[in-house]
């Protein structure tokens, strides 16, 4: 094998979790760099939501490796399957969105990627292209390909139909269409999280059927949020949003555990395996403080997202915040409509942060401690404060919040 199919090999397989088939995963490669014609690496974005995050990255960081050795990286907008909902890993089925909902996500989606892929080197593609013309006769044809009993092979189908729960029949067309996706564009390989392993086969599958040679899959990992436990989630409130403001981006990758630390720099970061090696063996030794390893992963994710100058900023604000015990000079805002004369404060707590996602865990932080108001630290978990004019929250060690009574 040559040196540069090594290397690319090295590159493509940091931070996977599988490749299928790695063997035919090096005859593409060698195919390629003898003729010279690039790879088509699709992936697939279904925008069912309008924010990105850090663990949406992952992928995309892999699409930009590929488009860095030379490769056609191929974004697929899902903005007709959008409209159906992908099931992965969910235990019911998922909220169909309207075309206008999906296609405002879509707009959020690419101005979003293009912070991390170059937009000269990427083809945007929407499937609606050509499943908006599929006639019902073709969609037969498409269904043929796949029985009942292997759709509930996948994990989520067969768990749903074991508990007697209702899967819609569209549900079982969703990786179909994924798979005839994957014909159009005549992928040589697609990328996709451990939850979109079974998709991404019957890609392969139906690619096979319309006699073209099967896409190889390759798996990224799910990278878990602040808490270090649960996937990245907005509804757990454990997500860094690629939208966030410097000062905050960079204040809660400053929070994450130094062994999730090490797991952020293998899946988002653009340092090289040799450096990180490096890096990991330094920590190990004590040559290197983690505190000090982890802030300039903070500076490098904020330098992607913003610039140097907002990533340098945020440096110094979390210096003045955390040595000195001081108050950020800028404050989010938020304005909260109520009603009656009081609120409770944990559920003020939660309505307001980004980290604290329930009344419990509400209470426990102000037990703690980790509550002031104006300044003046909160102990009592059953408080109700007005609900007029504003106030500065902190909420934990650096969520400042300035509240506004509507």
């Amino acid at each position: 094998m040559n040196n540069n199919i090594e290397q690319q090999l090295k590159i493509i397989k940091r931070g996977t979790v599988e490749i299928l088939v790695e063997d035919v995963l090096t005859d593409k490669l060698r195919s390629s760099e003898e003729t010279g014609i690039p790879l088509n690496i699709k992936a697939g974005f279904d925008p069912t939501a309008p924010d990105l995050h850090l663990g949406h990255t992952v992928l995309i960081h892999k699409l930009k490796q590929f488009q860095d050795i030379g490769h056609q990286v191929i974004v697929l907008i899902g903005n007709f399957t959008g409209m159906i909902g992908d099931p992965s890993g969910k235990s019911a089925t998922r909220k169909a969105l309207s075309r206008n909902e999906v296609m405002d996500n879509a707009d959020t989606y690419q101005r979003q990627l293009f912070k991390i892929l170059d937009r000269e080197k990427t083809k945007v593609v929407f499937n609606s292209m050509w499943m908006d013309n599929m006639t019902a006769f073709e969609m037969m044809g498409l269904c043929s390909n796949y029985t009942v009993a292997r759709m509930l092979e996948r994990d989520d189908f067969s768990k749903r139909f074991a508990k007697q729960e209702p899967i819609g029949i569209h549900e079982f067309i969703y990786p179909l269409i994924q798979g005839y996706d994957s014909v159009v564009l005549e992928a040589d390989i697609e990328v996709g999280g451990t939850d979109q392993k079974f998709n991404m086969l019957v890609g392969r599958g139906i690619q096979k059927s319309c006699a073209q040679k099967p896409q190889v899959v390759i798996t990224m990992p799910i990278l878990e949020g602040l808490d270090g436990v649960n996937k990245m989630s907005k509804s757990l409130k454990n997500y860094i949003g690629i939208d966030f403001t410097p000062g905050d981006m960079f204040g809660k990758i400053m929070s994450i555990s130094d062994e999730l630390m090490m797991r952020y720099y293998e899946l988002i970061s653009n340092i090289s395996t040799g450096d990180l090696e490096l890096l990991k063996g330094k920590v190990e030794t004590g040559e290197e403080h983690p505190k000090e390893v982890k802030r300039r992963l903070a500076l490098e994710i904020v330098e992607r997202f913003h610039s140097r100058g907002a990533s340098m900023n945020a440096s110094e604000e979390f210096d003045k915040i955390f040595k000195f015990k001081g108050t950020p000079e800028e404050i989010k805002e938020k304005n909260i409509s109520w009603s009656k004369n009081k609120i409770w404060l944990p559920h003020l707590i939660t309505l307001c942060s980004e980290t604290v996602s329930s009344n419990g865990k509400a209470r426990r932080l102000i037990k703690q401690g980790g509550v002031s108001i104006d300044k003046k630290k909160i102990m009592d978990p059953t408080l109700e404060i007005d609900a007029v004019g504003e106030c500065v929250l902190k909420i934990g060690k650096r969520e400042f919040i300035k509240v506004v009574f509507k």
